[in-house]
């Protein structure tokens, strides 16, 4: 009898003592911490959830401390659920089953943690994405040609992936190492830089010796390129220089007589518009101007081409041979420069810039009603007004200079423009159009002129090769 009293006593002392420490079958936040104290088990809990997390990402290991990344578990709170539980159960009946050996119910502690998502998707960023992120390289321009290398796709960290694979790790204790994913980006397009580097290749390799004025806008951005070259040699563009207008000052002269006289047309003078613009004939072009005004339409053009601010762009005169000139020795930014001289003509001229922004104006006010048009004449002027004016541009089937270098089907609503001068040389060739394309849209302007023969089989190339290089330049996963 002695004997059983002092074996149960001293099964109650192995008890009591087990039972100060957590039971053999409890997890807290799946780590076993039977027979632990909770001093030791808030040690281990440390030791398992606050060290980092290893991640893989585009041939590098990274390892990433929890705490810093956002992530916290809240020990505290663990514990104490343990402790209820390890305290809340009868005393009597646990030292019943410590003496028949019988192991208690698994208990799980679950884990209680605090994940910062923002906080880990600015170390992402900071720490990962700009790092060890692959950007895309542009599509390269191929020298001697107009076209581009393919650029190569660039490497993106998926973000949102990669903070549900980590905070994944993050809360468990043995699968703490994760591979994160990517995405991919396209190919850069080439930069204007680029492009500008090119263009300027185009006419120093080419056989046109003279002076040309390129302008370029594209319609999405509007970003420009604007240059000038003489005899291959860069010049500079300020002021732009003044070139004959020729046939391109047609469309300021459509576009004053819609300003004035409305876009509501009658079958005749929709038939002559498309005869100045589609045919460019003078003698319909006049009857325009003189419905505009019978004796001062070109300075009403010349007025409103002033309101949008082109100062340099102006119409002295109807077509008509022997037509007196209204604007006699006119002086504009453009036709004052002495560094180089194109002979304009005094009747009418333009620069490559003032026309390109004219036609990026009736672009912008055609698309959502935006630009320098709309603006300056807000009564007077509407989107359908601006799309009237390029549809009839479209009727330009010339199929050469900008419409040379572009697909066939390419929509090229555009005015070209030469006239051979007293002695029935052509001295002054150029094109002005809205390109529209699968890739971008974009406005050309291009402007030439040769002291002693502006060569067809020269410039027309030329034009054609620019065009192609802006139109591949846009188009380029399209090649």
């Amino acid at each position: 009898m002695t004997g059983a009293l002092i074996l149960s006593f001293i099964s109650l002392i192995g008890y009591s003592r087990q039972r100060n420490n957590f039971p053999a079958s409890m997890t807290i936040a799946d780590v076993p911490v039977g027979g632990l104290t909770p001093s030791n088990a808030s040690q281990r809990l440390l030791e398992v959830y606050t060290s980092p997390v290893e991640v893989l990402y585009n041939g590098a290991v990274i390892h990433i401390d929890p705490i810093v990344a956002g992530f916290q578990v809240d020990i505290e709170a663990m514990l104490a659920a343990a402790e209820l539980n390890r305290t809340g159960s009868s005393f009597w009946g646990g030292f019943w089953n410590y003496l028949w050996n019988r192991t208690s119910n698994e208990t799980q502690i679950p884990l209680s943690s605090n994940l910062v998502e923002e906080r880990l998707r600015e170390y992402l960023q900071n720490e990962i994405s700009s790092r060890y992120d692959l950007p895309p390289s542009p599509a390269q321009p191929i020298p001697g040609g107009t076209s581009f290398l393919p650029g190569q796709p660039g490497q993106v960290l998926d973000l949102d992936r990669a903070i549900q694979l980590i905070g994944d790790a993050f809360r468990s204790p043995t699968n703490r190492s994760v591979a994160l994913s990517f995405t991919r980006s396209s190919a850069a397009r080439p930069t204007v830089e680029n492009l500008t580097i090119l263009l300027k290749q185009i006419v120093a390799i080419s056989k046109f010796d003279g002076l040309i004025g390129f302008y370029m806008v594209d319609l999405q951005n509007g970003q420009e390129i604007h240059f000038s070259m003489n005899n291959k040699v860069e010049i500079p563009t300020e002021p732009d220089i003044a070139f004959t207008a020729s046939s391109t000052i047609k469309v300021p002269i459509v576009t004053s007589y819609l300003i004035n006289r409305g876009s509501v047309l009658d079958t005749e003078t929709s038939n002559t518009i498309s005869r100045v613009l589609g045919k460019s004939d003078n003698s319909a072009t006049d009857l325009i101007l003189s419905a505009i005004d019978n004796n001062n339409g070109p300075l009403i053009v010349t007025q409103n081409m002033e309101a949008l601010g082109f100062n340099s762009t102006y119409i002295g005169g109807f077509f008509y041979i022997g037509a007196p000139n209204l604007l006699p020795n006119r002086l504009t930014p453009g036709n004052q420069r002495i560094d180089v001289f194109t002979d304009p003509d005094p009747y009418s001229q333009t620069t490559p810039s003032e026309m390109g922004a004219l036609l990026a104006d009736l672009y912008q006010c055609a698309q959502n009603g935006g630009g320098a048009l709309i603006a300056a004449f807000p009564d007077k002027v509407s989107p359908a007004t601006c799309q009237l004016l390029i549809d009839f541009m479209a009727q330009d089937k010339l199929g050469s200079l900008i419409q040379g270098g572009v697909p066939d089907g390419t929509l090229v609503p555009h005015k070209h423009g030469y006239v051979p001068a007293s002695d029935g040389v052509v001295r002054d060739t150029s094109d002005v159009g809205i390109v529209y394309t699968p890739g971008g849209n974009f406005v050309l302007s291009i402007y030439s002129y040769h002291p002693i023969n502006n060569v067809w089989d020269n410039i027309n190339p030329l034009f054609g090769n620019l065009t192609k290089a802006v139109y591949n330049y846009f188009n380029i996963t399209a090649q």
